[in-house]
């Protein structure tokens, strides 16, 4: 029992993190006081539509890792607790993974709805699927071709 709260306690870390992020902490304003400079920086000679579309497009990345690893971390919680023996039972972890990891993107921009200066994004949670589904599926992929491998 201990050890299964053991491997869920990073899940609930990181959904905290993902949670303060969908707050006002996380909007466009306040992520370019930092990345925006960092773009001008790595880009001297960009047009400011460029810097802001990379703009956008480094928010979108964020999206796709966050989601990625927080469903690599469900994978390991759920494997953990389950312990498969075969080949489709890595895969239903995969997939009981995905289910959640999707479940919390779709709770998370439904969460952005209450919070000022935030918009919520059917795109965002798609997004954030296709992190969780690449991540698994890479993971998965490894899994089953090395069986000594450890989640």
């Amino acid at each position: 029992m201990l050890r299964a709260h053991k491997h869920w306690l990073p899940v609930v870390l990181w959904m905290g993190f993902i949670f303060a992020m969908s707050t006002s902490l996380g909007e466009a304003e306040h992520t370019s006081r930092i990345i925006e400079p960092l773009l001008r920086w790595l880009l001297p000679h960009a047009a400011p539509e460029t810097i802001a579309f990379a703009h956008f497009l480094v928010r979108k990345c964020g999206h796709f890792t966050e989601y990625a690893i927080l469903a690599l971390l469900v994978w390991r919680a759920t494997g953990i607790t389950r312990r498969p023996v075969n080949a489709a039972g890595w895969l239903r972890v995969a997939g009981i993974a995905l289910l959640i990891t999707a479940a919390y993107a779709a709770t998370d921009e439904f969460h952005q709805c209450f919070v000022p200066d935030r918009t919520p994004s059917l795109g965002d949670v798609l997004i954030d699927s296709c992190g969780a589904f690449v991540a698994l599926a890479v993971a998965s992929s490894y899994r089953l071709r090395s069986p000594q491998a450890t989640v």
